[in-house]
């Protein structure tokens, strides 16, 4: 008479194999190397005394090439001391560097603007960018003042359709930005002052969106010799 126990070892082994099989499965998920901690960087090229085209580095590893006025967007980088370098484009000349420790879940902006008149004058600006989502109905703004040979400080201000202006973000200097601010989502009618409060930059009907989060950018340089290099303002969209 044949016995049972031969039939009933394997059919226990048949039923072993599932369980080891997803025990192998989990073995293997949990040998998978951890997704490094995050920050987000933003560059922007502002250097109107070095209108060349521009490539972005972090630790020598290529972020984006940038033409004046252009920037790169969020970029997603590893946390930890980071090494950046502005290059101009095509060649291993470093123009602007600095080192920066960015952190888990922060966003930054590195701004390469002209400190000074000087020919091919360009530097870092390294600044930390809050974008806590701003309260329901309204948007939030800054003020970078990069503009060389500008009047300084600036100080922005709404004019309201009585005629009058409200201050929104004052006295802010060159090389400087202001932190963000919420102010009502609208289309609005905005100028910058000097500081004997006369009008130097006006910003018509510029439409700011309820949720949303702005760089207002004061760049170019009070010599330019073209409309694009001369003193303007941009929006940048922070997101």
């Amino acid at each position: 008479m044949k016995t049972l126990v031969p039939l009933l070892r394997r059919a226990a082994l048949f039923a072993a194999l599932p369980a080891a099989v997803a025990f192998s499965s989990c073995s293997d998920d949990d040998d998978s190397p951890a997704t490094p901690d995050q920050a987000r960087i933003m560059a922007v090229h502002v250097a109107p005394n070095a209108n060349v085209k521009v490539s972005v580095l972090a630790d020598d590893a290529a972020i984006k090439e940038l033409n004046y006025g252009e920037s790169t967007g969020y970029q997603p980088l590893t946390t930890g001391s980071r090494v950046f370098k502005v290059n101009v484009t095509g060649t291993t000349t470093t123009v602007a560097t600095t080192t920066q420790t960015i952190s888990k879940d922060k966003n930054y902006s590195l701004f390469a603007y002209s400190p000074s008149n000087t020919a091919n004058s360009i530097g870092p600006l390294w600044v930390e960018d809050d974008l806590t989502a701003p309260a329901s109905g309204k948007a939030k703004i800054r003020v970078m003042h990069l503009g060389l040979g500008a009047a300084s400080p600036l100080t922005l201000y709404r004019t309201e359709s009585t005629g009058t202006a409200t201050l929104l973000l004052p006295n802010i200097s060159f090389g400087n930005a202001s932190a963000f601010t919420e102010i009502d989502a609208t289309t609005s009618n905005l100028y910058l002052a000097n500081s004997s409060n006369v009008p130097v930059i006006l910003i018509n009907s510029k439409a700011l969106t309820a949720g949303k989060i702005y760089t207002l950018l004061i760049r170019g340089s009070a010599s330019g010799l073209t409309s694009d290099l001369q003193i303007k303002a941009d929006f940048i969209e922070n997101k």
